[in-house]
């Protein structure tokens, strides 16, 4: 268990949190949500000693050992990649050092002998003599093969380094565990299987994530960053997101008897029951949801954008035909022999593991770049807007006002007032929307690019991580805005609930070619499961 007593925080005269009193406990996972900017990482590290409280103290439970998720992937270079994994149990370390080096003593001495054996004995408290086959198990599950266990750190790519620093943390079975952003650079196998890691971990968890299936999956409570205070909630992000809105609606209709109100609340939790799926963390949200009463949701005083895209044309039946595309970068065929129709009402998840061929792709077929063969063609009634991956040319050395800058995008010169109630709505208020373009972060780059692409009233959109840089805010407001969007769409993001939820065709791109497929992003991950299962057989 780890405890929060009134603790508070500021830089100058920004306050970060302010009499923050909280229990984690045991057995459960806590999803911790802000807006960016809210402190979500900073509490993170107050939790881990890392920052030191302004007031207040943090106490974790008498001999309980904290995890924290380590953010520099540089940090163990000479290393070799089994030792950092057990690095993650500090004392267990120190022992096996201490046990080594008097072992390797040249003048042994009986004091070194009584020595030894009092580290022996903490060595197999410790459980050291499974070590080694433990820190192999996670290495596995996150995809990093045996031979690589014995390498140095420094021989490993950058997203391999991210997943044994994730074995590190999650090595040896800690009290506490603190992860930021455990999914980033994860591939889907890494991602379910630390689902499934964590859905099973029997003590405290702590996460921060963008990543809103990830927080469906693993969370039994949202602890909800806001006004400097934090909230604790019980169930996953949709749960929290969709009471939090059920509680507006409740509190905004006065009209409404309290009565009427709790069979609304008892049918909404319900619905939420039913749809859990088998595995021991719901089974345990669902207990705790059951006993929740009217009081206990609330109004949330989050902003969300909004995020509609309007089609001026309704589109034809001859969209888009690419065939035999090739494109080779930097040496590499990134594409090959790509061949494709795009039909009506067809939104395609762009999906695979290599990013520069899904960026390509979209390059191509915005004529942004040549492809070496192969060709493509819009239908006559077809316009298309595109979300590139890199906006930084929209930005750099702009010093146009957000109104000014919007209104290149225009198409009809629309007044001062539209564009600033266009801004508005996409969270730019009062003198915000006098910033300089060049000046703005990267979730506010974001919500311009799609206001310009909202203005342009294309019936086709390109899409290349969307998703990047935005709050969780922000990241529902798109996902809903495109579920309703009533044209068709190309797009590519690693937010696991967008593609289920958006997408009803599944293009992943692989070295063997383009695997196309009509169906949802979890039927497309179970057939491919099955798939593999298949041929393993065969091997």
């Amino acid at each position: 268990m780890i405890t929060v007593s009134n603790v508070g925080l500021r830089y100058g005269e920004r306050k970060l949190f302010e009499d923050v009193n909280i229990k984690f406990t045991p057995g459960n996972c806590y999803g911790l949500i802000g807006a960016n900017g809210a402190g979500k990482s900073t509490f993170l590290k107050i939790l881990s000693g890392e920052i030191e409280a302004q007031s207040g103290s943090v106490h974790l439970g008498p001999n309980e050992r904290m995890a924290v998720l380590k953010q520099n992937h540089f940090e163990y270079e000479q290393e070799e990649v089994m030792k950092v994994v057990i690095m993650g149990h500090t004392r267990l370390y120190e022992v096996m050092q201490e046990k080594d080096a008097i072992y390797m003593k040249a003048d042994f001495t009986d004091e070194d002998g009584m020595k030894a054996a009092e580290l022996e004995g903490e060595f197999a408290e410790l459980n050291g003599w499974e070590a080694e086959s433990e820190a192999a198990i996670l290495l596995k599950g996150l995809g990093i093969e045996e031979d690589l266990h014995t390498k140095k750190m420094e021989e490993l790519s950058g997203g391999d380094k991210v997943k044994v620093l994730l074995a590190q943390a999650l090595f040896g079975k800690p009290d506490v565990l603190l992860l930021d952003e455990p999914t980033n650079h994860l591939d889907i196998k890494a991602i379910q299987w630390l689902e499934e890691f964590l859905i099973n971990f029997e003590n405290t968890v702590i996460v921060v994530s963008h990543d809103r299936h990830f927080l469906n999956k693993v969370c039994t409570h949202i602890a909800d960053l806001d006004f400097s205070k934090i909230q604790i909630y019980v169930g996953n992000y949709d749960f929290w997101y969709e009471s939090s809105q059920l509680a507006s609606r409740l509190t905004q209709d006065a009209n409404k008897k309290k009565e009427e109100k709790i069979k609304e609340l008892q049918a909404f939790i319900a619905r939420f029951s039913a749809n859990a799926s088998k595995s021991k963390q719901a089974t345990s949200r669902k207990k705790l949801l059951d006993k929740i009463s009217l009081d206990d949701i609330r109004p949330s005083s989050r902003r969300y954008p909004y995020v509609g895209f309007t089609p001026d044309r309704e589109i034809g039946n001859d969209l888009l035909r690419v065939e035999g595309l090739t494109k080779t970068v930097d040496g590499v065929k990134v594409l090959d022999n790509i061949s494709f129709i795009m039909n009506k009402d067809d939104k395609i998840a762009l999906v695979g593991s290599n990013e520069i061929a899904k960026t390509t792709l979209f390059k191509i077929l915005m004529g942004e770049l040549e492809a070496d063969s192969g060709t493509y063609k819009w239908g006559i009634t077809t316009s298309q807007a595109y979300f590139p991956k890199d906006n930084s040319v929209y930005f750099e050395n702009n010093d146009l006002n957000l109104v000014d800058w919007l209104r290149q995008f225009s198409p009809n010169d629309q007044s001062e007032s539209f564009l600033r109630g266009f801004l508005g709505r996409m969270l730019f208020s009062g003198e915000e929307v006098l910033k300089k373009a060049s000046v703005l972060s990267g979730g506010e780059k974001v919500r311009c690019m799609l206001s310009k692409m909202m203005l342009s009233g294309s019936n086709v959109l390109l899409l290349d991580e969307p998703t990047n840089h935005l709050d969780l805010e922000s990241i529902t407001a798109l996902n809903n805005g495109l579920m309703a969007y009533k044209g068709s769409m190309i797009f590519a993001t690693h937010d696991h609930q967008f593609v289920q939820t958006v997408a009803n065709r599944i293009m992943e791109l692989t070295p063997a070619g383009l695997v196309d497929k009509q169906m949802t992003y979890d039927e497309y991950l179970e057939n491919t499961d099955l798939q593999k299962q298949i041929a393993a057989m065969y091997q």
